[in-house]
């Protein structure tokens, strides 16, 4: 029997990679792509610019979507640049993209609950809080604390976690349980290859802890 040749070997190896598809390092670095990009569209875009940039961030998710549709990751970040792109936008548009988002993350939730620190639990009570009740929306304040409450058991000690459930507890007018979690998000550890994210995140958490502030003081 003829022994194959160190070529034929090479070749065939190559094209047992080609025929198997995007690897979960391929996902990774998708992934990685998705959500810095995404904090540049939301953090450092403005206007007509932020909405265009988050239309061709949309597609592109989809994209990783397709390639992975068994991930919860993708399905995670195509509901959070969703759910951020109808927040950006608003108006009716906004509710459509709100729906979009909440189908995305409950697909996301569907696949692996614990996905990215739980990230779809605090993206859809997010939604579930800021989007209009019936008729109009599915926004429900009770089910965005069991939401948040689920992130936060998943993830207790993470900015994204303990931000989005203190500005929760400030719409709830829950001013002093809010401080105690958005002091917390502050000192949250920096997130590896994500400097940009937290930077616009303890922006976000500083005006709040001043939102507060002012609320207590009157």
């Amino acid at each position: 029997m003829k022994q194959p040749t160190i070529s034929t070997l090479v070749t065939t190896l190559l094209l047992l990679s080609l025929c198997s598809g995007p690897t979960w390092a391929d996902l990774n670095q998708d992934i990685t792509r998705l959500q810095h990009r995404w904090a540049e569209v939301n953090y450092q875009l403005h206007e007509k610019t932020k909405l265009a940039a988050f239309e061709t961030l949309m597609a592109d998710a989809e994209k990783v979507v397709a390639n992975y549709p068994n991930a919860a990751e993708g399905w995670i970040w195509q509901g959070i640049i969703k759910s951020t792109y109808a927040g950006a936008k608003g108006g009716l548009g906004a509710l459509s993209l709100a729906k979009a988002s909440k189908k995305d993350l409950e697909r996301a939730l569907s696949i692996e609950p614990e996905a990215l620190n739980g990230s779809a639990y605090t993206s859809l009570g997010t939604l579930y809080f800021n989007v209009p009740g019936w008729p109009i929306g599915f926004g429900n304040d009770k089910k965005a604390e069991e939401l948040l409450r689920k992130a936060l058991a998943i993830n207790p000690n993470g900015i994204d976690s303990n931000y989005f459930f203190g500005d929760y507890l400030i719409q709830e007018k829950r001013f002093q349980e809010a401080k105690v979690y958005l002091l917390k998000a502050q000192k949250a550890a920096p997130r590896p290859n994500r400097p940009l994210a937290d930077a616009g995140r303890q922006k976000e958490i500083a005006n709040a802890l001043a939102t507060i502030e002012k609320k207590l003081s009157h």
